[in-house]
């Protein structure tokens, strides 16, 4: 495997910066997840390290060499897309021998079936190998794709939200896998996601992307719980934090400069009484119940705004009940989305 080095790397579609000035270092075996929306600037930055894009500016660097002027085909790098991209007229068996095959790989035959059969069996495919690739299922299908990636053993994997087009199960059952086939090879990755679940649980580091910005870069619970800005605490949490201006929450005493108050659910505590330490009176609106956990919708008295809490069952409550809560903690973030310390 190799480390990758991005040196302050921009690239604009005139005229609209897709990546601004981004610097990104990737330690050989690492996993880094990009997040962010559409536009964010997660794709252009796959297409500049593989170099499908040529950047306005700076450098690309994989296992210590500049490879910004380098041809794709010569970065040892495996791009695995969103869309399936099998050859349709061929078997699960030659579809995954195919990047062997080219003549810059010089592989033997008898190589190609070693490195084929281990790949199909880390991926549990063997028993498909003589199957054509239109007789998969989706699932299947996908496996076979980062299983092209894999044969190859190249520097570095590219991931373009290779999950996003499955149902949830097979979602759930590849991101596993993913991992799993990650920590058994070593393998260093680079992907994108708009999914925060992805994210959590892929990443040995997390960078949050935003209109071509790299707002924060760290492991997934510093992302979480330590957000820089309103759009990184916004993009990781579920049920999402609830984010008010600082007059909807008198009781708390903030710096002068936070205009907005962040609040993930679950730091909401709720009791029927104010001498269990409910600091403040809000209205249950609604009662929604996901799995273990309810949450109640609650109307902060003499507001309109409200705020979601994440409570046990036996703290449930019913719509129109009135109750107490107590912030066990909360962020604050000043009037242009950045995060205020105190």
């Amino acid at each position: 495997m190799a480390d990758l080095k991005i040196v302050g790397i921009s690239k604009s579609f005139s005229p609209v910066p897709a990546v601004k000035d981004l610097y990104l270092d990737i330690a050989s075996g690492e996993f880094v997840v990009l997040l962010g929306p559409s536009g964010a600037g997660k794709t252009t930055t796959l297409r500049l390290v593989a170099g499908l894009e040529q950047p306005d500016a700076g450098q690309i660097w994989i296992n210590g060499r500049d490879v910004t002027q380098v041809a794709p085909a010569l970065r040892d790098v495996t791009f695995v897309f969103q869309q399936y991209s099998l050859y349709p007229h061929l078997s699960v068996y030659d579809n995954l021998a195919f990047p062997l095959r080219s003549p810059l790989r010089k592989t033997s035959e008898d190589d190609i079936r070693t490195k084929v059969t281990a790949i199909a069996r880390m991926l549990r495919m063997e028993d498909k190998l003589n199957n054509p690739a239109t007789k998969l299922s989706g699932g299947q299908m996908q496996r076979v794709a980062i299983g092209r990636a894999l044969v190859r053993n190249p520097a570095l994997y590219l991931m373009d939200e290779p999950l996003s087009s499955l149902d949830a199960k097979l979602r759930d059952d590849l991101r596993l896998e993913l991992k799993r086939i990650q920590q058994d090879t070593g393998a260093t990755m680079l992907y994108v996601t708009h999914d925060q679940i992805e994210a959590l649980t892929l990443a040995t580091r997390i960078g949050v992307l935003d209109h071509g910005d790299l707002v924060q870069l760290g492991t997934p619970q510093q992302v979480y719980e330590d957000p820089a800005t309103v759009a990184v605490a916004s993009r990781l949490g579920s049920p999402r934090i609830n984010l008010l201006p600082r007059a909807a929450l008198p009781h708390l005493a903030v710096p002068d400069s936070v205009a907005t108050i962040g609040v993930r659910p679950e730091h909401v505590l709720v009791t029927d009484d104010r001498s269990d330490g409910g600091q403040a009176v809000a209205l249950i609106q609604r009662v929604e119940r996901l799995s273990d956990q309810y949450l109640l919708h609650l109307r902060l008295q003499g507001s309109e705004h409200t705020l979601i809490a994440s409570v046990h069952p036996g703290q449930a409550g019913h719509p129109g009940n009135k109750v107490h809560f107590h912030i066990s903690h909360s962020l604050y973030f000043d009037a242009n989305g950045q995060r205020v310390r105190h």
